[in-house]
């Protein structure tokens, strides 16, 4: 069992310094994180989803919180899963609420994340984007992640979308073969 996760972080806004908070996600954010989750392209999933990460990977399911009114600022979803060398760190979602965007803030969320997977001793961290998703796959290529292989067809619904899978190698991964 590990220790329940806290991180402060500086965030300038507006020229005033606050600190965010980045804690593990509970039970009762999912009755507060709706503002996060406005955008289009932002993958929600059923309340028995994030319940079943909550309970199977909680340190890394990562929420932060804003400093003057404990308003969700963000998440990230995700989990290790894998063998051997491709046992690794997946996440499912990561996003921020329109308001807090352009502050660093989905960087930090995936840099404690990635965190978290060194911690658990992963290879790599992949993520799937929608192909047509341009400025979250420039963000993650700003993040250090790379093109690893076109998912076909892997976002259903009335026009089928490919993904790709972008991946970051960490430290574990010497010689970079999981990219």
């Amino acid at each position: 069992m590990h220790e329940p996760f806290s991180h402060e972080i500086v965030c300038t806004e507006a020229s005033t310094t606050t600190m965010t908070t980045i804690r593990q996600f509970e039970l009762n954010d999912l009755l507060k994180f709706n503002n996060v989750n406005t955008d289009i392209l932002t993958e929600t999933y059923n309340m028995s989803f994030y319940m079943a990460y909550m309970a199977r990977w909680s340190e890394c399911f990562l929420v932060a919180k804003a400093p003057h009114n404990s308003k969700i600022m963000g998440y990230v979803l995700g989990k290790t899963e894998g063998h051997g060398k491709l046992w690794h760190g997946h996440v499912s979602a990561v996003t921020v609420a329109p308001e807090y965007r352009r502050l660093g803030l989905a960087e930090t969320l995936m840099r404690v994340f990635e965190d978290v997977c060194i911690q658990r001793n992963a290879y790599f961290v992949d993520l799937f984007v929608r192909n047509s998703n341009v400025l979250a796959i420039s963000m993650y290529d700003k993040f250090g992640y790379s093109m690893y292989r076109r998912v076909l067809s892997y976002y259903s619904g009335a026009l089928p979308e490919d993904a790709l899978d972008m991946r970051h190698a960490l430290p574990r991964d010497v010689n970079k073969e999981s990219i």
